[in-house]
């Protein structure tokens, strides 16, 4: 099939499908202007005095707070992002009944933004922060605004950013509410992302329902097991499509 045939299969899934579960990664976001970190223009090939893995690890944030803020507000945070085309239609079948809801590698609260209200963040989110010592919690305009690290204004702890960092594990809660999801879905699109960073990428494997549908730019090792692979940008692809 060409790209416009593979289009129209699309549609033609999403019209028959009962129960879609959306799989999202970074590019998604990137439609929104939020860069991701492995593509050519990502955070991995930007220079830093440390690799972008390094300063948002757990150990990094406990030992160099003051640079691990520098690097989250400047680089993570992206506030004025809005939700595009992608998420609101993830939205509107939600609307309309056809998604079972979205589990998302992304931490930018887009697909909420969008009208999307079962969302599974198995990274976290910038738009929850707590305190470290009495958990208040503060929203993302506090982190971004505060001078240096940001502390609680109650009791003078760190406040830090609901994300899993690397060498952090996964919310269990999360990750059953995905897998549940997945489980009893029909379809399952996933949308934007390389389908390298484990665990989040073995979740794939709990999907037994009809269609396996893959959309990103690049290829990904999970190719040859879906029933439809549609290598395109998303502004390609989704003005095409209806709900």
């Amino acid at each position: 099939m060409n790209k416009e045939e593979k289009i129209q299969e699309f549609q033609k899934i999403i019209d028959q499908a009962k129960h879609i579960v959306f799989f999202t990664g970074a590019g998604v976001s990137t439609l929104s202007g939020i860069p991701d970190f492995r593509s050519q223009d990502g955070l991995y090939n930007q220079k830093y005095a440390y690799p972008p893995e390094e300063i948002i690890s757990h150990h990094y944030f406990e030992e160099n707070p003051e640079e691990f803020f520098r690097f989250y507000k400047d680089k993570m945070l992206h506030l004025d992002a809005k939700p595009n085309i992608v998420h609101t239609f993830i939205a509107e079948c939600e609307k309309k009944g056809k998604s079972l809801g979205v589990v998302t590698q992304n931490i930018d609260g887009l697909h909420q933004a969008a009208g999307s209200k079962r969302v599974y963040e198995i990274h976290g989110s910038v738009e929850r922060n707590y305190c470290e010592k009495c958990h208040k919690f503060f929203n993302a305009e506090y982190i971004k605004d505060a001078e240096g690290v940001p502390y609680c204004d109650a009791c003078g702890g760190i406040v830090k950013p609901d994300v899993v960092l690397y060498e952090e594990g996964l919310s269990e809660a999360v990750l059953n509410g995905a897998i549940a999801a997945i489980q009893s879905s029909d379809v399952l699109v996933v949308l934007g992302t390389s389908l390298v960073v484990y665990p989040a990428a073995g979740l794939l494997r709990y999907f037994g329902g009809k269609y396996l549908v893959l959309i990103n730019r690049d290829a990904t090792p999970y190719d040859t097991a879906a029933d439809l692979v549609i290598n395109d940008t998303f502004e390609n692809v989704f003005p095409k499509l209806h709900i």
